[in-house]
């Protein structure tokens, strides 16, 4: 009776909906997303991304995330037929493997990876801007930095790593055994690809690390099938693919990759950072003082780009406050209330200086909201204009729940501004790549809805003036 009734239950499961596993780890949830053929979800699992602050430093808890992970497989497993799984990880993150697993632990990019005098400074070592269109940045967002810094701390672990992985790469090894490069996490701030020439940096074969890259694969490469002893566990079929996996701000950008009859040409992929991606923009035209850079899309070629922590700062500032009216918008502007940056402890054009508010603090509920969304939407049009990218802008990602954003956008940069009607473009982009070579312009994609700009009095002359405060703070800062 039990053997029929087992082959009843995996009877029952052949016959489900197929569905793609999004294994979306980002800076500050992970999600994990079940996905049908026509790209509509199926059940959605989240948890909190909480580095760990024991051991030799702050690192990623991967047991707990795999664990994790594993867990909600096999549980999603009994209800639908899962044929592949798409990793997709923030980035400047990285691990150090040998064939039995991590060498050290997963470094997370928000500590002071600082060096005593006697060690070489990394900046000695790292390429110049005009190679890697990488900038030089404060803690561990640039991945190099990390790595020279374990090399030089932890020699002796270090030396026994078999292998360099990206994090995407990292969970696409942990779950097919094939260990893979992939150009979209190795181009974002790493230091270690020169976008231009399409090859390694130089400070790959200046710290000896070249022999730990393994082979570049694609973002839509089947690896392989999940190990035998993970589907067994998890219950999914034997050849469940899995993919080599893409950065998360690239996922974003894939459903615009092929576009070629109009539509977006810069993308606001938002989350804890938000990331203005021009696929038209000038890349010889970056600053590396402000923070611009060249990230590296799933095709290889380098898209300019200019971040800022727009969701980390927008919760700082906001706190747990409630949605804001239009009407509160405006009260802030008739007052004069201005947030400055920065508040977020790394990256953007003005990493390094203390955020305020000039004028007074809000205390009305929603309040907070609306001027966390006016600053928000205040950065982000300087942004643009630093890029100085032709083409109408879509938002994706959680700034799409926010009920004023784009259309406070698009009023301030007066151009098309698009919401996208998907709240995680990450999870669009791990479908599309499942489908990558199956012509996904083919498919249904979720719709971009125009927002109507707001019409908030006063709103470009506060611009003006919050420009000009900028202006003084630099000049304080000088």
């Amino acid at each position: 009776m039990m053997q029929a009734a087992t082959h009843n239950a995996s009877s029952a499961v052949a016959a489900a909906v197929a569905a793609i596993a999004v294994f979306d780890i980002g800076k500050t949830n992970i999600k994990l997303t079940l996905v049908d053929e026509h790209g509509q979800e199926l059940a959605v699992r989240r948890r909190p991304n909480q580095p760990r602050q024991d051991g030799p430093y702050p690192h990623h808890d991967v047991a707990a995330i795999e664990a994790w992970l594993l867990e909600n497989l096999a549980a999603l497993a009994r209800q639908w037929r899962i044929r592949a799984i798409v990793p997709v990880t923030h980035g400047a993150t990285a691990a150090l493997v040998d064939e039995a697993g991590l060498v050290l632990p997963v470094a997370d990019y928000e500590h002071d990876f600082a060096l005593p005098p006697a060690h070489r400074p990394y900046e000695s070592l790292r390429p110049p801007f005009a190679q890697s269109a990488s900038p030089l940045l404060g803690m561990g967002l640039n991945l190099g930095r990390q790595l020279y810094w374990q090399s030089q701390r932890y020699p002796d672990a270090f030396a026994r790593a078999r292998y360099l992985l990206m994090y995407p790469q990292y969970w696409s090894w942990r779950l097919s055994g094939v260990a893979a490069g992939e150009l979209s996490s190795l181009g974002c701030h790493t230091d270690l690809w020169q976008p231009g020439q399409q090859c390694y940096s130089s400070l790959l074969a200046q710290c000896n690390w070249t022999p730990l890259m393994p082979p570049l694969r694609a973002a839509w490469e089947r690896l392989g099938p999940l190990r035998p002893e993970l589907a067994q566990r998890t219950g999914l079929p034997a050849d469940c693919a899995v993919l080599c996996g893409v950065h998360d701000s690239n996922a974003s950008l894939l459903r615009y990759l092929r576009g070629t009859g109009g539509g977006p040409r810069i993308v606001l992929s938002s989350g804890t950072w938000l990331i203005a991606a021009a696929l038209d923009g000038c890349v010889s035209g970056l600053r590396e003082e402000a923070d611009m850079l060249a990230n590296v899309n799933v095709l290889g070629a380098p898209v300019a780009c200019m971040r800022f922590m727009g969701g980390r700062e927008f919760a700082q500032i906001a706190g747990d406050d409630l949605p804001c009216s239009a009407e509160q918008l405006q009260a802030l502007i008739d007052a004069q209330v201005f947030a400055l940056p920065c508040f977020s402890e790394c990256g953007g054009p003005f990493a390094g200086r203390r955020g305020s508010i000039v004028g007074q603090a809000p205390q009305q509920p929603g309040s907070r909201y609306a001027l966390a969304t006016l600053y928000c939407a205040l950065m982000t049009a300087y942004c643009l204009d630093a890029l100085d990218a032709p083409g109408e802008i879509v938002v994706e990602g959680s700034f799409t729940a926010n009920p004023h954003f784009a259309a406070l956008l698009a009023a301030l940069v007066s151009r098309t501004v698009y919401r996208s009607s998907d709240a995680s473009g990450t999870t669009l982009g791990g479908w599309l790549l499942d489908r990558w070579e199956r012509a996904p312009e083919t498919a249904t994609l979720p719709a971009l809805l125009p927002a109507e700009p707001l019409a908030l009095r006063g709103l470009a002359a506060y611009r003006e003036d919050w420009l000009r405060k900028l202006g003084e703070l630099e000049r304080v800062a000088a």
